[in-house]
């Protein structure tokens, strides 16, 4: 699991004893080798979950400039609702 070692870097850091002993607990029962693999992983997933909430910014940006706004009433909805049903295929 250890595919970032080819471009590391060396980061020392103190935590309390309480803070480490969390981590090497965690990191194991998540079934890491070490708490470096663990906590690499944490950072990656943090990178995607970023990543996701810009694209989703992107896309909600993109929405409100796409044209006149709408109000969606519950009547909206169901007009909606019924134009896409009318779509599906008949069985």
């Amino acid at each position: 699991m250890r595919h970032w070692l080819s471009a590391s870097l060396m980061l020392n850091i103190s935590l309390p004893d309480s803070v480490g002993a969390a981590i090497a607990q965690q990191a194991e029962r998540a079934g890491f080798d070490t708490a470096t693999d663990y906590l690499v992983h944490l950072v990656l997933r943090d990178q995607e979950r970023l990543s996701q909430q810009a694209k989703i910014e992107a896309l909600l940006l993109e929405g409100l400039e796409s044209g006149e706004p709408i109000e969606a009433t519950d009547e909206w909805w169901e007009r909606k609702r019924s134009a896409l049903i009318a779509q599906l295929p008949t069985e």
